[in-house]
């Protein structure tokens, strides 16, 4: 025999209130007093009820989800997920605490049309809000496309914040400046860095914070000693290749993300350089892959996942009619020191 699948109004009924209240909630709108909050959700307990969340989308302008928009990792000749599987935890994990669903939305802006494509998408799915990630977060084609929906959104990693929105970013800049002093008080003054896509300013800034760190440790800064990336493995391995073939080469080499660090780890490997002994690495972002490779990576803990969780809860909230104030919210990084970095070696 077929168990009864509990409705709403089983709820109501068993609760003694209306229809509109256990939608409200369910829906954990405001105004609803803590005592009938908690005899609806016994009620729901006990009669095992599930939301439907077609029946919650329909009763509402916008459906109970949030969007994550992210670069297409698909779109790189060599590149990690690492990156994204952060954010996508920090998001669901703030959706999931709220009774919310995720939608991931991978985007290739090189694509032409991109920008309206995007639209229809979010035009179709409704959504309560969309967290744009770096470095779509400053692309006009892309924060165009998602403003002419009047669909709120919340921007990660910009560089700089307007003033007039509600972002998350991390300190990038004085992060990579404390990387840049501890490499040099490990001895080493020959320190180079390989940049990242020009146009995320967040990934600027830790070459900003480079050149602040080599000032305060009283180290020049060295032109030949900067070499163009564009965040992907397969970049590192080219940098890395320039920087080592120097009549004086670097000692230390610290790229804008962990992808550029492994590759720069395999080319040490293939020319037979040892890591540390010979040449520190150093990364950014502490995906899975700094942990992986061997030797593991010393790289800055960037909060992807707790960045993430702050601008989708933001979201949520401003979907229930409590929106967070215009401003930049800070989520601090922090270093983590493993095998790739040591001493500089005596003869350097």
């Amino acid at each position: 025999m077929t168990k009864h699948r509990a409705t709403i109004e089983d709820v109501a009924s068993l609760a003694g209130v209306s229809i509109k209240t256990v939608s409200r909630v369910v829906n954990r709108e405001a105004n609803v007093s803590a005592a009938t909050t908690e005899k609806v959700e016994k009620a729901i307990t006990t009669l095992e009820y599930r939301p439907n969340p077609s029946a919650r989308n329909l009763a509402s302008h916008h459906a109970h989800l949030i969007v994550l928009v992210y670069d297409d990792p698909s779109a790189y000749d060599a590149s990690s997920a690492g990156y994204i599987i952060n954010m996508q935890e920090g998001a669901l994990r703030a959706c999931r605490s709220e009774g919310f669903e995720l939608l991931i939305h991978p985007c290739n802006h090189r694509e032409k049309g991109v920008g309206a494509e995007l639209q229809e998408q979010i035009r179709q799915v409704r959504p309560s809000g969309i967290v744009v990630a770096a470095p779509l977060s400053n692309m006009p084609v892309i924060v165009d496309a998602v403003k002419a929906t009047n669909t709120p959104y919340v921007r990660l990693s910009t560089g700089t914040g307007n003033g007039d929105e509600y972002e998350v970013a991390t300190n990038d800049r004085e992060i990579s400046a404390e990387m840049t002093r501890y490499l040099a008080s490990l001895g080493h003054t020959r320190i180079a860095f390989i940049k990242g896509d020009p146009t995320a300013r967040a990934v600027g800034n830790r070459y900003v914070g480079y050149e602040d760190g080599l000032e305060q440790s009283g180290l020049p800064l060295a032109k030949e000693l900067v070499a163009e990336g564009d965040l992907s493995i397969g970049s590192g391995e080219k940098c890395a290749e320039q920087l080592l073939q120097l009549e004086n080469p670097p000692t230390a080499i610290f790229s804008a993300n962990d992808d550029m660090a492994a590759g720069v780890i395999r080319v040490a490997n293939r020319m037979g350089i040892s890591i540390p002994r010979e040449l520190s690495v150093a990364g950014c972002d502490d995906i899975a892959l700094a942990q992986m490779i061997f030797p593991a990576l010393t790289t800055i803990r960037q909060p992807l996942s707790a960045m993430a969780y702050a601008a989708s809860k933001a979201l949520i909230d401003g979907a229930r009619g409590h929106p967070h104030e215009p401003g930049l919210e800070i989520v601090p990084g922090a270093i983590k020191k493993r095998e790739s970095t040591a001493a500089a070696p005596k003869n350097a």
